[in-house]
């Protein structure tokens, strides 16, 4: 009964009819199909069966229905065809009506040549759809769609052809593989390639051709309804893409390239957008995985000759028409595959952003997955191509837009925080990692960054003790992670006794510490940094004895570690082997020789064994890798900072600075004439202005660079100082002082050493103030609270001054010389007895005194 009602097919104008079939609207074709013919046939003249004898109209009639049965039933198990499932006919009432209506209009065969193409190709799709892909081969090659042409045709004809390409090539591929000839094998696949490389092409001059005719139409009836976009069908997405996805299968990548950017050049229609963003991300992972720097050729030149004959096949050469692509005089061409990759993904992010489901409504959570999982896609692309380049903080920026649909997605929540960790936002890391931990109660790893961060950049003690007991509550559930988490722990508990101002408190955290690390140690005895850990707890508490026996046990399993080998050096000072000590530190620094902490202790080695000149040229050498080492530019030579600073324009992070052609950083030679002399007053004047007017670092630079990198600079110029006022070259130490003091003018170091010098100089009300000072910014400083009591002993302030070194025994009770100052202000208030408990504990405290502090190597995870 529906054949009879395909008569009124004939009665409608081509245009209609033709528009229906390109642009997808089945329902109306169906409509069209099976109206019934207008009383009188006014409009046969204009029909296609105008011209036809009544049975062929007929014919045309079943072919329409047939076309637009078989798509709205692909359209309906879109699922089913794309993952190869066979739509068979017995289960499809759909599938079996376009069959009879396809068998009766070939076997009649009365229709015009082109009409019965038609329906081969359409045949051909159908076999194809129920599994029958050796009939879909067959239907394709009586049809000769190697040979047909696109010109000169309906603007349909052409999405037909490019999804019968398209389908040949997914039936070569889908058919099992008996041919033994391993020729015949090779040859198949060529011909897959070529179909689908065709059917690239074809699709993407349909659809510039389709939207041409669409903003035409629109532009003809701007007062009527504007027409829903295009929606690419299953074969027209294959034809785009099988092309790339076939070579990149096969690893010709040079090939897979290429059809990415023809694609991404092609010029853009509304149907190829969401299209487009899934191309661009296919490039950027091509570019960032499988293709090095040395091998990257722009997207206007040729690649080498040699990677192209590595590749099976060549490019077709069929004479097709080609779709516009984006062209012009001034294009922008990247300079290397992570410049491109980069481009690639800026602007799939933009795209994806813009169109992810922002909908939490239940009948729209699949969009939103699907959006989500592409755009989150894209995102790790950009953590990949923007680390390579140390981009942390363009990163940190670029995931900050996905907050707005990263509502309970834990993923984009933790590459954020990642982000905000290698920028230097700790604390805001530490608010996104604290909303991770609620997403993932059970998963270790992020409560144990949280402690890292807080532990490491921030010192927030409480904080880090929090994340790592939850690590530790997680029990056996925390796997591996469980000694982590109590090292983090241990840690947590070592750096608040070093905080601590009391020590009854200091030694019950000492206690602690030890006990949650060798917790640590029980639950990991093989991993080296746990043991470390303890041999460093046992060192601060000067158990030096064990703490070796602990650091030999470390340095079996990790030789080469820099902080195991400055903790060995340590505690050969601690035991006065200032020797082995020295000898450690110089193998150390020829495996790490710019570490400047190990320098540091070098420094203090040679003052012990060899005087302070020899110390002094370790600091010249110091001086001299701090301006090899430290630049504000990643890309070129290391330049001192001077008063210009500009901001590079390359793609590295960093700074560059201008440099006066002469500046050098240099100590001052003590030898150069009679510190007493006038001559050595105006050498020393003149140095001094001369570092002022080169060396000086101003505010806006300091606030620029990394604050470590002035910190190191100015403990350089103290420990310098210390060195010049040892040997009693008090104008060349007031120099290294005021170096460091251009540097930090508030700092308690600089202060401090400030006042020492005014108290070597006889100015003890000057010192006096300047320790207050150092006081003022460093409340619990040992050190200072030590120099201000030695100080108010001086000037017979006697009372005050016990008080003082009572407090810096208590903030620091290891410290040898604040007991040792504080028995000769007991001993001078005739307080004996006291005074000798305060000699005997400096004496045991000194017997276990490394050159530096224990606390100076690094507690983190």
């Amino acid at each position: 009964m529906a054949a009879k009602g395909a008569h009124g097919a004939h009665l409608k104008p081509d245009c209609e009819l033709e528009r229906c079939r390109a642009e997808g609207h089945w329902g109306r074709l169906l409509a069209l199909a099976r109206q019934p013919p207008a009383p009188g046939g006014g409009a046969r003249r204009s029909s296609p069966g105008a011209r036809l004898p009544a049975p062929d109209a007929d014919d045309l009639g079943k072919l329409l229905l047939a076309e637009a049965l078989l798509e709205q039933c692909v359209k309906e198990n879109q699922a089913k065809v794309k993952d190869s499932v066979p739509v068979l006919e017995k289960e499809e009432q759909r599938i079996s009506e376009a069959k009879g209506y396809l068998s009766n209009i070939l076997s009649h065969g009365r229709l015009p040549p082109q009409y019965l193409n038609e329906a081969m190709l359409i045949l051909g799709k159908l076999h194809y759809v129920e599994g029958s892909y050796r009939d879909a081969l067959s239907m394709y090659a009586r049809a000769g769609i190697d040979g047909m042409s696109v010109d000169a045709k309906p603007l349909y004809h052409m999405r037909m052809l490019a999804e019968a390409l398209v389908i040949k090539g997914l039936s070569l591929e889908r058919l099992p593989s008996s041919i033994a000839s391993h020729c015949r094998l090779t040859e198949r696949e060529e011909e897959v390639v070529t179909c689908f490389e065709r059917a690239s092409w074809v699709a993407q001059v349909f659809l510039q051709e389709l939207e041409k005719t669409t903003t035409s139409s629109t532009s003809r009836h701007l007062k009527g309804p504007h027409p829903a976009d295009y929606e690419l069908t299953y074969f027209l997405e294959a034809a785009l893409q099988s092309a790339y996805v076939k070579n990149l299968k096969k690893g010709n990548i040079v090939k897979a390239m290429k059809e990415l950017r023809d694609v991404l050049r092609m010029v853009e229609t509304k149907a190829t957008q969401n299209f487009k963003v899934m191309a661009a991300k296919h490039l950027a992972g091509v570019l960032l995985h499988s293709l090095s720097e040395d091998c990257y050729w722009n997207p206007l030149s040729q690649p080498l000759p040699e990677f192209m004959s590595k590749e099976e096949g060549s490019f077709i050469t069929q004479a097709l028409r080609k779709p516009h692509l984006y062209e012009g005089d001034n294009l922008y061409c990247p300079k290397d595959n992570i410049e491109e990759a980069l481009l690639l993904l800026l602007i799939s992010e933009s795209m994806a952003t813009r169109d992810v489901v922002l909908s939490r409504a239940p009948e729209q959570e699949e969009d939103r997955t699907v959006s989500l999982r592409g755009a989150a896609a894209i995102y790790d692309l950009l953590s990949i191509t923007l680390g390579r380049r140390g981009q942390y903080a363009m990163l940190s920026e670029c995931l900050e837009r996905a907050m707005k649909f990263a509502c309970g997605e834990f993923h984009l929540w933790y590459q954020v925080a990642l982000s905000m960790v290698a920028c230097g936002k700790s604390a805001y890391a530490v608010s996104l990692l604290r909303e991770c931990v609620k997403l993932r109660p059970s998963d270790p790893t992020v409560p144990l960054m949280a402690a890292k961060v807080c532990i490491g950049s921030l010192h927030w003690l409480e904080e880090a003790e929090h994340f790592a007991m939850m690590v530790v509550s997680l029990g056996e559930e925390a796997g591996d992670f469980l000694p982590k988490g109590y090292l983090a722990l241990g840690l947590t508990y070592s750096l608040q006794a070093t905080d601590a101002t009391l020590k009854a408190k200091q030694d019950e955290l000492h206690r602690k510490a030890l006990q949650t690390l060798e917790r640590a140690q029980e639950l990991a005895p093989n991993d080296p940094q746990i043991i470390f850990y303890v041999s460093l707890q046992l060192a601060l508490v000067r158990q030096i004895s064990s703490a070796m026996e602990q650091l030999q046990e470390a340095l079996a399993l990790c030789r080469d570690d820099a902080h195991a080998l400055h903790l060995l050096a340590l505690l050969f000072s601690a035991q006065k082997h200032y020797q082995h000590g020295l000898d450690v530190i110089n193998m150390a620094i020829a495996e790490h020789p710019e570490n400047f902490s190990l320098l540091f202790t070098k420094a203090k080695l040679e003052h012990v064994l060899r005087g302070p000149e020899v110390a002094l040229v370790t600091c010249r050498q110091m001086l001299r890798l701090w301006q090899t080492l430290h630049s504000f530019s990643q890309l070129g030579p290391a330049r001192l900072p001077s008063r210009g600073l500009e901001k590079d324009g390359s793609f590295g992070e960093g700074f560059t600075v201008k440099k006066h052609s002469g500046l050098h950083l240099t100590l001052p030679d003590a030898h150069d004439a009679d510190s007493s002399s006038r001559r050595a007053s105006s050498i020393a004047a003149s140095r001094l202005e001369e570092a002022m007017s080169e060396l000086t670092v101003p505010n806006s630079v300091l606030k620029q660079g990394p604050v470590k990198l002035w910190t190191t600079l100015e403990q350089i110029w103290l420990q310098a100082a210390e060195l010049f006022m040892e040997q009693r070259h008090l104008k060349e130490a007031g120099f290294c002082i005021q170096e460091a003091a251009s540097l930090f003018p508030t700092s308690h170091s600089v202060l401090h050493m400030r006042g020492r010098l005014a108290e070597a100089k006889g100015s003890l009300e000057e010192a006096e103030q300047l320790y207050q000072e150092a006081l003022t910014v460093d409340p619990d400083g040992a050190r200072i609270l030590h120099s201000l009591g030695l100080m108010l002993s001086r000037r017979g302030r006697r009372s005050l001054a016990q008080k003082v070194l009572r407090d810096a025994v208590e903030r620091q009770s290891t410290c040898h010389e604040a007991w040792r100052g504080l028995g000769e202000v007991l001993q001078a208030q005739g307080q004996t007895e006291a005074a000798v408990d305060c000699f005997l504990t400096a004496l045991e405290l000194e017997a276990s005194s490394p050159v530096l502090p224990f606390s100076v190597i690094p507690r983190e995870l």
